[in-house]
């Protein structure tokens, strides 16, 4: 089972998301995690997208970077230039991916503007980790 952690600047939306597509698809053959650089809570409007697709991730938790946590990945995902930057970059045998991934939680506009913008990135993460998913069964 490969542990694949997810990381962004506030944990809430992309990161969140990404961990509940690798907890529903990867399931059996990958451990999934979010973190990010500070704890912001789940994003209401992520939740709400990933929720419209089957997905729950209301029970998630928002979590700050656990470095003990980290060194037990095999792969530690960035999806925002933020968490690029400050993710330690030391961390022997471990696959780094960066998925610059824009954020909809800035995003302004009438609300169906916003969700359609929430409903962008979930698609955008959806094929990267089914993508990924793809990549560790091949070398497995």
């Amino acid at each position: 089972m490969k542990k694949v952690m997810f990381i962004c600047t506030a944990n809430s939306c992309r990161s969140q998301m990404a961990e509940g597509f690798a907890r529903e698809y990867g399931r059996g053959f990958i451990e999934a995690y979010s973190a990010g650089i500070m704890a912001a809570g789940v994003h209401h409007r992520a939740a709400y997208v990933m929720k419209e697709i089957g997905i729950d991730i209301s029970g998630q938790e928002s979590k700050e970077i656990d470095a003990d946590l980290l060194l037990k990945m095999d792969y530690v995902i960035t999806l925002c230039s933020y968490a690029e930057t400050f993710c330690p970059k030391f961390i022997p045998n471990i696959k780094r991916l960066h998925w610059p991934i824009k954020d909809p939680v800035g995003t302004s506009g009438n609300e169906e503007y916003i969700m359609n913008d929430f409903r962008r990135a979930r698609d955008e993460i959806k094929e990267k980790v089914i993508e990924l998913i793809n990549e560790i069964k091949k070398t497995d």
